[in-house]
C-alpha cells in the first residue's frame, strides 16, 4: 500500500503542471467592466474554477466614467454592466450584441417585473440581463426630524439647512427636483429642466455636501439629518443605526436597473453567455445579493428570503412604493447638453 501511495504522489507531482488537483486549466479570458465592489470576488474565482475561463475585472465609479473609459478604446471589454440610461445609450450606438437567450438557461430566475422595467431601455429584452435594481429616496434620522417625511419637499423647505446630503450625480439630482415639480424625470422640456435647476440653486445654501457612497455614512454617523441615497445603501445604513428610516417620496422617484450586456468587441461570445448564465444562477445571485444587499431581480433568491426581508422596502421595494416611479432613460441630445451645463453652474456657484 505504501508503494502505491508513493507512486500516486509521484504521478501527481509530474502532472501538477497540467492541473493535478482542483484548479482548472485556463481555457479563455473575459474582460468584465463593472462598478467597483459590485460583485463578490469569490464568485469570479468560482466561475473560473468551474469553467476554466479567467475573468479580468475592470472598474468605474459612475455610468459617465464607465462610458468615457469604454469609448476610449484602450481596453477591449467583453461584458459591461451599467445603469438603465447608459445601457440604452450603448444599445442606440450599436455597442452591444443581441443575446442568444437559449444559452442563458437560468434567465427564468429573473422575475417578469424586472424584464418589464428593462423594456424602458431595451424594448424587446434582446440585449441585456437584469443584475441589481432599486429606488432612490431619502434616508433620515427619525429622532431628528420635525414632521413625517413623505415628500421631496423636505429637502427644499429650509427646515434642515446644513443638514442635507444630496447625490453628487447630475441625473439623480435633477430627477428629484423634476419629480417634486410634477414633471417626468426624463423631461425633454427646456423650461422644466431650467425650473429644476432654479429650485436646486435656491436649495444649495442648505446642502451640506454633494456625495455618492459617503452620503449614507454621514447620516449613520449623525453628521447630517438626511441624505438622498439608493435603497441598498439605505438598507446598510439602517443596519448600522437603528434610528434611521428610508422613504420613497410620494411624488415618485427613479426605479434604477443595472444590467449586463455583451459588447460588439467580444470575441469569446460563448464564454460571455456562460458568465451571464452563471450570474443568474440562484446560489451565485444569492451570494452576490448578500455581499452587496441591493435589491435582486432574481425571484429564486427573493423567495428564499424571510418574510421580514421580503417586506423591507430597502430590500424588495413594493409595487406601491414604485407606482409613481420611472426608469431613467436617455433624454435628447440638446437637453442632455443643457443639463450638463446647468449642473456645472450649480456645482460652481
Amino acid at each position: 500500500m505504501k508503494k502505491v501511495g508513493i507512486f500516486l504522489i509521484v504521478i501527481c507531482m509530474l502532472l501538477s503542471s497540467v492541473g493535478c488537483g482542483n484548479k482548472r486549466e485556463i481555457v479563455g479570458t473575459l474582460t468584465v467592466f463593472n462598478y467597483g465592489d459590485y460583485i463578490d470576488q469569490d464568485m469570479l474565482d468560482l466561475f473560473t474554477e468551474e469553467t476554466g475561463i479567467e475573468v479580468k475585472y475592470e472598474e468605474a465609479l459612475t455610468p459617465e466614467e464607465m462610458y468615457t473609459k469604454y469609448k476610449a478604446g484602450a481596453i477591449n471589454y467583453d461584458l459591461v454592466c451599467s445603469t438603465d440610461y447608459m445601457i440604452q445609450k450603448l444599445i442606440s450606438e450599436g455597442e452591444l450584441k443581441e443575446l442568444d437567450m437559449s444559452l442563458i438557461t437560468n434567465k427564468d430566475n429573473i422575475g417578469e417585473r424586472y424584464w418589464e422595467f428593462s423594456k424602458s431601455f431595451d424594448p424587446e429584452n434582446k440585449y441585456t440581463v437584469p443584475y441589481f435594481w432599486g429606488t432612490l429616496g431619502i434616508l433620515y434620522d427619525k429622532t431628528r426630524v420635525k414632521a413625517p417625511v413623505d415628500s421631496w419637499g423636505v429637502l427644499f423647505n429650509g427646515d434642515y439647512a446644513g443638514e442635507i446630503i444630496m447625490q453628487n450625480s447630475m441625473r439623480d439630482t435633477f430627477m428629484l427636483a423634476l419629480k417634486y415639480l410634477g414633471y417626468s424625470l426624463n423631461s425633454n422640456d427646456e423650461n422644466e429642466v431650467r425650473q429644476a435647476q432654479q429650485l436646486l440653486l435656491e436649495q444649495k445654501p442648505d446642502v451640506q455636501a454633494y456625495l455618492v457612497d459617503e452620503a449614507r455614512d454621514e447620516v449613520v454617523a449623525g453628521n447630517a439629518v438626511m441624505a438622498v441615497v439608493y435603497s441598498g445603501e439605505a438598507y446598510l445604513g439602517k443596519t448600522y443605526n437603528e434610528n434611521l428610516e428610508y422613504v420613497v417620496p410620494k411624488e415618485g422617484s427613479n426605479v434604477w436597473l443595472d444590467s449586463w450586456g455583451i459588447t460588439q468587441k467580444c470575441k469569446n461570445v460563448e464564454a460571455a453567455h456562460k458568465f451571464l448564465d452563471f450570474l443568474c444562477r440562484e446560489d451565485v445571485a444569492k451570494t452576490n445579493f448578500e455581499y452587496i444587499y441591493f435589491s435582486t431581480p432574481n425571484d429564486a433568491v427573493i423567495n428564499s428570503l424571510s418574510e421580514e426581508e421580503r417586506n423591507d422596502e430597502t430590500i424588495v421595494p413594493s409595487e406601491k412604493s414604485t407606482e409613481n416611479c420611472e426608469v431613467c432613460v436617455q433624454t435628447n441630445a440638446d437637453i442632455t447638453e443643457l443639463m450638463n451645463e446647468l449642473w456645472k453652474e450649480l456645482k460652481s456657484e
